[in-house]
């Protein structure tokens, strides 16, 4: 039996498959696009041509092979003139197992215009190979005329063995000291759920000549998380002391807590009951659609 893969390595597995079998149209929900298109560009950017866009530069070869293209889909013109709606027309002009690399979609795709365009794509890059790669934000929901066209992806976070890499990585360009296997898996559980970008800036952030300060990754890593909104860190000092009574539950999660499969991380769902108010016990399906979230 082969050993399971890692996030990371499925997701370039489905992204092989995907253009394997031709399928014209691929959204990727991400939290780095740089890294996307870099793992575009190692399993596919080769030998076939690509080319991506985004509301600045406009259309931009990111191959040799797509800078060959380039020609045939701008000509002379200013290839940052190409908007929205016209990227996705010239694409049409692409060679065979050619891929367009469409930056923040999420923005574009509720534009009529955009939707018929990225949905005349199908059937047209379907005959030979052609991919569009629809580059968008993880939580972001195609359109309901896209929704059956469009395979959707997420792209995973790293894990914990990727983040390793990356704090030896950049631990060893920084020219500090090394980290111990105990100070090395604080380091690492201090970073887990930033993707890659965030976690090197957080960590170059961090070191100095003495090594690395962990206090300070974690406050940069609440700083990051406290971004989306609702999302907080607790940094409270109460304890199940500070608690009168409900010795049960202390004692069963103090069990939890400490035992062999120790939870990682602890999600507190602030006056939970106020959501359940007034949903009532119906046959419409909204409780039990509310209590399954």
């Amino acid at each position: 039996m082969s050993p399971m893969l890692r996030p990371m390595e499925q997701f370039a597995k489905t992204l092989q498959a995907a253009r394997r079998v031709s399928t014209p149209l691929i959204a990727v929900r991400t939290a780095d696009a740089a890294l996307t298109v870099a793992r575009f560009q190692e399993g596919v950017g080769r030998t076939s041509a690509m080319v991506q866009w985004d509301i600045v530069r406009g259309l931009v070869a990111l191959n040799d092979a797509g800078k060959k293209e380039m020609g045939k889909l701008v000509g002379e013109r200013d290839p940052a003139s190409v908007g929205p709606v016209e990227a996705l027309v010239l694409a049409c002009q692409l060679a065979e197992d050619g891929m367009l690399v469409y930056f923040n979609a999420h923005r574009f795709w509720n534009d009529p215009q955009v939707a018929q365009a990225v949905w005349n794509l199908r059937d047209v890059f379907k005959t030979n190979g052609r991919t569009l790669a629809l580059l968008t934000t993880p939580g972001s929901v195609l359109p309901e005329e896209l929704a059956q066209d469009v395979l959707m992806l997420d792209e995973p976070l790293p894990a914990a063995d990727d983040l390793s890499r990356i704090l030896d990585e950049t631990i060893a360009a920084a020219e500090v000291p090394e980290l111990d296997g105990d100070g090395s898996a604080k380091a690492v559980d201090a970073l887990l759920g930033l993707s890659a970008f965030p976690a090197e800036q957080v960590l170059a952030m961090s070191l100095s000549k003495k090594g690395l300060d962990l206090e300070q990754l974690w406050d940069r890593k609440r700083q990051v998380i406290e971004q989306a909104p609702g999302l907080s860190v607790w940094r409270g000092g109460e304890t199940f002391d500070d608690i009168g009574g409900c010795e049960n539950i202390k004692r069963f999660l103090t069990a939890v807590i400490a035992g062999e499969e120790a939870p990682r991380g602890i999600v507190f769902l602030d006056e939970i009951e106020k959501a359940f108010a007034g949903t009532g016990t119906d046959l419409s399906g909204v409780k039990t659609e509310l209590t399954g979230t």
